[in-house]
């Protein structure tokens, strides 16, 4: 793929306590210190990339062994959990893993401040992502690189610098969305063994703002787009960013700003991207040189030779197949071996376990002829009559069970599969040889119709909650023309979110959309996860969540 993928040189130690990650020098695995391993240009490169990697490594090592301590490394991947928190508990997702106790109560809403494997993985890892960043801030500063004697490229370091400060306001931004008031620090401010404080979401929310604002600026060091490869984040990612917190600024606030969000996203769409015109491309094994030029705007990057993962987009194609669904559509889809030859599978490997609550398809879907297929995998629907952006198969049950004994029934979801835009796919390998089980496809985090539907809806909510407007409605026909559905002379924001509930399957955006809209849970404490009480522990400053005992 054509990518930048540099081998990352700084790694953690493994810690237990999330709070005291603010406060450590991270070492690697040679263990030397953070500030001997900065020998050369090649070594500042070497570490925003572990920077920009963490977001779907486990460890320096390998995909199998965790840099924190779980039971599962490949279940502590961030985006795989993160993914987890913000889908499997709306209806987008069910899981029929049911040993995995994590699961159910993130599905059923009944998770408490007691251990959670999905939320310690989530908190912890954004803690150390944010550790990470920095430690690179400190270790990069003009007064460091004057001791080195690597003034030579200065202004290099200054535009990694920039990135890792992306990065960390990325991270704390997933920590304010689902954690409300996490432990805050800032490079500027950590070590001598000080605990660090939660400074409220409501600054937490304006700091981020500050920071994104800075390095969108005329003059930040940030690079402008196509100034650095893909996956590097630009500043249109931060824009993007920008436009999502604006977006969600009343549920962290108390105060809407719509008009915000509606000029921070005009400000990425207007900057040269276009929809992909083919929508399963976005999701194959080559979407990153694909969509890379076109709609994405910042992805995850994922490789099966230098970035792999059993979270990411390997759980997303692996957990949704089973024999039968992958027998069906590598017929149905005309699946070729990459060498040549007839392919029996799309996937690889099969791990039966994801699926979609019959009530999201129900109530989001327009499909034409739905049907229960029987026993057999089938589509179960009019796939040329239907939305294109589609890709389902019924195996014979109205219940997509959350039940490990009904793996084999209900709706599965085959819009992760691993197929490369001509058709072929991997073939299988031995387990000596395990580069063939994971997924190449990167998961991108901001795409251009996600600031099309920013846009409407902030415009929809500007205007009684309906919008008529020419361009809100121009960008939301860009988006169902690709899908092929007419476009209604106006739309709501419940309409508008009903479209985006299709289109951003399985990419971690249905959970704010439904706090935005009061449905997620009768219960408003449940807008946000607790803070994890090892932390409370080790650090006496910090206050629980509302509807979470301790606090």
């Amino acid at each position: 793929m054509k990518k930048i993928i540099i081998p990352a040189l700084i790694a953690l130690a493994s810690l237990t306590s999330c709070v005291k990650m603010l406060d450590k020098l991270p070492l690697n695995s040679y263990d030397v210190t953070s500030e001997s391993a900065y020998d050369d240009a090649e070594s500042y490169l070497r570490g925003l990339a572990y920077i920009n990697a963490y977001y779907g490594f486990v460890s320096i090592s390998d995909p199998g062994s965790s840099d924190i301590s779980v039971s599962d490394a490949g279940q502590s991947e961030f985006l795989r959990q993160w993914l987890v928190l913000n889908d499997l508990s709306t209806k987008a997702v069910d899981i029929g893993w049911t040993n995995d106790s994590y699961i159910k109560e993130i599905a059923n809403h009944s998770w408490t401040n007691a251990d959670n494997n999905a939320i310690i993985a989530v908190y912890t890892r954004g803690m150390k992502a944010i550790t990470l960043a920095n430690e690179y801030l400190l270790q990069t500063t003009d007064e460091k690189l004057a001791a080195r004697g690597h003034q030579s490229f200065q202004n290099d370091v200054h535009r990694y610098r920039a990135e890792a400060r992306f990065h960390r306001a990325m991270v704390y931004y997933i920590m304010l969305d689902l954690f409300g008031n996490p432990p805050f620090a800032l490079e500027e401010n950590i070590g001598g063994n000080k605990l660090p404080e939660q400074i409220g979401r409501k600054a937490l929310a304006e700091w981020i703002e500050s920071e994104l604002k800075a390095l969108v600026a005329d003059g930040s060091d940030l690079a402008a787009k196509g100034e650095v490869a893909y996956p590097r984040p630009n500043k249109d990612a931060a824009q993007a960013l920008l436009a999502r917190l604006y977006l969600n600024w009343g549920v962290y606030t108390g105060t809407p700003r719509w008009e915000d969000a509606k000029i921070a996203a005009k400000k990425v769409i207007d900057n040269g991207y276009t929809l992909h015109p083919n929508y399963r491309e976005l999701f194959m094994q080559d979407n990153g040189e694909n969509c890379s030029g076109d709609e994405f705007i910042f992805a995850f990057d994922y490789d099966t030779n230098n970035a792999r993962s059993w979270g990411g987009t390997t759980t997303l194609s692996s957990g949704a197949f089973n024999d039968d669904m992958n027998t069906f559509l590598s017929t149905y889809l005309g699946a070729t071996l990459a060498g040549g030859g007839a392919a029996t599978y799309v996937s690889a490997e099969v791990w039966n376990g994801y699926h979609i609550n019959p009530d999201y398809i129900t109530d989001n879907f327009e499909i034409v002829g739905a049907a229960f297929a029987g026993t057999s995998c089938t589509l179960g629907y009019n796939a040329a009559a239907s939305d294109k952006r589609i890709m389902l198969c019924n195996m014979g049950a109205a219940a997509a069970a959350f039940d490990a004994d009904k793996a084999d029934t209900g709706w599965k979801c085959w819009k992760w599969a691993k197929m490369s835009s001509d058709g072929t796919v991997v073939p299988r390998g031995t387990d000596a040889n395990p580069d063939w089980k994971y997924s190449s496809a990167d998961f991108a985090i901001f795409r251009l119709p996600e600031m099309y539907y920013i846009y409407a809806e902030a415009d929809a909510n500007l205007n009684g909650g309906t919008t008529s407007d020419a361009t809100a409605l121009g960008y939301i026909k860009q988006i169902r023309d690709r899908a092929g559905l007419t476009t209604p002379a106006a739309m709501t924001v419940a309409q508008i979110l009903k479209d985006k509930a299709v289109e951003y399957l399985w990419e971690g955006q249905r959970r704010q959309d439904e706090i935005r809209m009061g449905i997620f849970d009768t219960d408003p404490n449940r807008n946000i996860y607790p803070i994890l009480e090892s932390d409370r522990s080790a650090n006496p400053k910090l206050e629980q969540n509302p509807g979470y005992s301790g606090n």
